[in-house]
């Protein structure tokens, strides 16, 4: 039995230097559409061709290329945290949020790569 029930969505987030040439890139050779843009936060969203597939593109001046991270859709940030705390899962920091937006929480698997819960607050 899992210990977080997952929402059927996942974001890719990456770092880009420029969020809208980069959604216009995304646009032009795979099809994705903009979903919106974000600019007080740094960040884009694109519908990718996958059902419930995201992809996110966060602003950064010196983005690292491979530098992906999936973000796992979560109905109930806390709930969630308290179980992967609970079964010693490692966060990094405190649970992030931009009010009418999103909460984020960041953690690690066994071998160090990053994963993050999201909870959408924009439909509350």
């Amino acid at each position: 039995m899992p210990l977080v029930s997952l929402e059927n969505t996942i974001t890719l987030a990456m770092s880009v230097r420029d969020r809208h040439a980069s959604a216009e890139w995304y646009h032009a050779k795979l099809g994705f559409e903009l979903i919106r843009h974000v600019d007080e936060a740094g960040w884009s969203e694109m519908e990718t061709k996958t059902d419930g597939v995201v992809l996110g593109l966060g602003e950064q001046s010196e983005p690292s290329p491979g530098n992906t991270v999936p973000v796992f859709g979560v109905a109930d940030i806390k709930t969630a945290r308290r179980s992967l705390e609970a079964a010693g899962v490692k966060f990094d920091g405190e649970t992030e949020t931009i009010e009418g937006m999103v909460s984020t929480a960041t953690f690690y698997d066994p071998d160090g790569n990053a994963l993050m819960l999201a909870e959408d607050l924009t439909e509350q």
